[in-house]
């Protein structure tokens, strides 16, 4: 004699079958395909994070590479400025640029100059524009706002408030070698920025 249950077509409360169980085996497995991928979602997602966070830590501390301007006796007896432009890589994160920056080589005993030559930034202390020698006046005016300075790049009158910056320079087998660097205007004293 049947159960009302087993008339029905129904298991009796508490009686599992064996279609429950491969379901329910079926759900597992897909639980944990589903727990397995987003794992490794969120493990390839973190990567960048944790570069992003560590970057600093391992960063290399890149300086002003040296560059070349050519033979110590090019410049030996200079009688007006001479212009030279230098080549200046520079790393933005993971992205290398090389540009090119004006500079002035000249004669001068300023802080920074070597046996009487020295290399001056082409780029106004005042608001950053950049400073042509004129051979008619002999002098370096700004086209901006009319900074007038010396052929050794000491101010003669404003609005700057200090002389054209000089760079670092050394004799590297028997070149001029120069180190740009940027400083910050506005100041009447020579800062580094960058």
């Amino acid at each position: 004699m049947k159960t009302g249950w087993e008339q029905q077509g129904q298991q009796h409360p508490g009686e599992e079958t064996e279609d429950k169980r491969v379901l329910e085996g079926r759900r597992s497995f897909f639980l944990w395909l589903v727990g397995i991928g987003a794992a490794t979602m969120t493990a390839l997602l973190s990567i960048p994070l944790v570069r992003f966070a560590l970057y600093p830590v391992f960063a290399k501390n890149t300086s002003a590479p040296w560059s070349k301007l050519g033979s110590r006796s090019k410049y030996a007896s200079l009688a007006v400025p001479v212009r030279a432009v230098v080549d200046i890589e520079q790393v933005n994160g993971w992205m290398e640029s090389v540009s090119q920056k004006p500079v002035y080589v000249t004669r001068g005993n300023r802080m920074g100059s070597l046996d009487g030559v020295q290399v001056l930034s082409a780029v106004c202390p005042h608001l950053g524009c950049e400073v042509p020698w004129n051979p008619d006046t002999g002098k370096f005016v700004c086209p901006c706002h009319g900074s007038e300075f010396a052929p050794d790049g000491s101010l003669i009158q404003g609005p700057a408030l200090r002389g054209m910056d000089t760079l670092a320079i050394q004799i590297e087998e028997e070149a001029l070698m120069v180190r740009y660097e940027y400083f910050q205007a506005l100041l009447p004293y020579k800062k580094v920025v960058g």
